[in-house]
């Protein structure tokens, strides 16, 4: 399972690169892992407001329908419209051209409230 250890990860399975002053988000390999082949990606409108824990859009697979969720508060400020055509890059590369939103933080101290490579590690192997 890839874990990135320079990333930070939320108990929900999305992971979360500082950027800046924004963060990018995307769900995890583990996560794409268990959903099986994305066929669908709905994500929310540049400039909606997201809570932590809050829905972020959904995630559409051959087995089922998922939602994801902030991992922290703020600021929609970019979607990943390469998902609307090609939303298989969620599978093949979840880290990378697979990502979902990029958030401007409320809060930019909650980032290192979330768990870090080891801590999830920890949680997906428990």
């Amino acid at each position: 399972m890839n874990v990135p250890a320079e990333l930070r990860y939320s108990s929900d399975h999305e992971w979360v690169r500082a950027d800046g002053a924004e963060v990018r988000v995307g769900i995890t390999d583990y996560a794409q892992e268990a959903l099986g082949d994305v066929v669908f990606v709905q994500l929310p409108e540049v400039g909606s407001t997201v809570q932590a824990g809050g829905e972020l859009g959904e995630v559409e697979s051959t087995k089922s329908v998922s939602e994801i969720y902030a991992p922290v508060a703020g600021e929609v400020t970019e979607v990943n419209l390469a998902l609307e055509d090609s939303p298989e890059l969620v599978n093949s590369d979840p880290y990378g051209e697979g990502w979902m939103v990029v958030i401007a933080p409320s809060d930019p101290a909650a980032v290192d409230a979330l768990l870090d490579a080891e801590a999830y590690r920890g949680l997906i192997e428990g």
